[in-house]
């Protein structure tokens, strides 16, 4: 099962306030256990949604919307890409993870759709092409 595991925005982060030495080093150690363990497929820091924009798609058009966005609780400062077993690992290792955000932070878990979660619409020469395009991941 793979899941991606959000790390929320704070007001902090998306104000481009920078991680001290001190999470860096924790994180840093998190990410070689969840490495170790075979759980990491990737994993990264996003910039500030000012940084950054949206398409939006409304009635066959497509709107660029620049940042940066409101409702910081909504935005995403970072994310990981793990592989385990079922939730209650992806929630064990979560819980191991030092506080992402000075002052308190967030991780919101999701599972991936796996090709058979999309049924008879996904047919064998749309699985075949889908397989194709993903690099080899390890499986637990």
């Amino acid at each position: 099962m793979r899941v991606m595991v959000l790390v929320k925005a704070t007001r902090d982060s998306e104000a481009g306030q920078m991680p001290t030495t001190e999470l860096l080093t924790a994180m840093l150690r998190f990410n070689q256990e969840l490495a170790q363990a075979g759980i990491l497929l990737a994993g990264e820091g996003l910039k500030p949604s000012s940084a950054g924009c949206r398409v939006v798609f409304s009635d066959g058009e497509r709107r660029v919307e620049p940042g940066p966005f409101s409702a910081t609780t909504e935005l995403v400062a970072g994310f990981w890409l793990w592989q385990v077993k079922d939730m209650e690992e992806a929630l064990a290792w979560a819980k191991r993870c030092p506080d992402p955000m000075p002052g308190g932070g967030t991780l919101e878990i999701r599972p991936l759709y796996e090709m058979e979660d999309f049924g008879e619409a996904m047919t064998p020469e749309l699985a075949e092409a889908e397989e194709k395009l993903r690099p080899a991941s390890p499986r637990h």
